[in-house]
């Protein structure tokens, strides 16, 4: 089974900057889009960007000119870089890994990101 393992969360004032990244293992990488969820207290989860194996991206419009994500093939690896970040962007970030053929859909554990001053 897959296995996601996200890092990179923590505690930046607002304006600030965070890289997550997201560990993939267990099977073929390039078959599945990547994709970074959060989830706020007492909101719903919500789509943040997402990745395709050959690098086209999407992006939520709250997060849009403002976060990156990319992804190292080579070391099954994906990244979301943040910046100029919101009290509102305060979340568990979700890694998110679908095989394009079947839709399998796999989860990582979550990483805390909190903005603050």
């Amino acid at each position: 089974q897959v296995q996601l393992v996200e890092s990179g969360g923590g505690l930046v004032q607002p304006g600030g900057s965070l890289r997550l990244s997201c560990v993939f293992s267990r099977d073929i990488f390039s078959r599945y889009v990547m994709r970074w969820h959060r989830q706020a207290p007492g909101k719903q989860r919500e789509l943040v960007a997402g990745i395709s194996s050959g690098g086209s991206t999407t992006y939520g419009n709250s997060v849009r000119g403002r976060f990156t994500t990319s992804r190292d093939n080579a070391n099954n690896t994906v990244y979301l870089q943040m910046s100029n970040l919101k009290p509102e962007d305060t979340a568990v970030y979700y890694c998110n890994a679908v095989e394009v053929t079947s839709g399998y859909s796999y989860w990582g554990q979550g990483t805390q990101v909190t903005v603050s001053s």
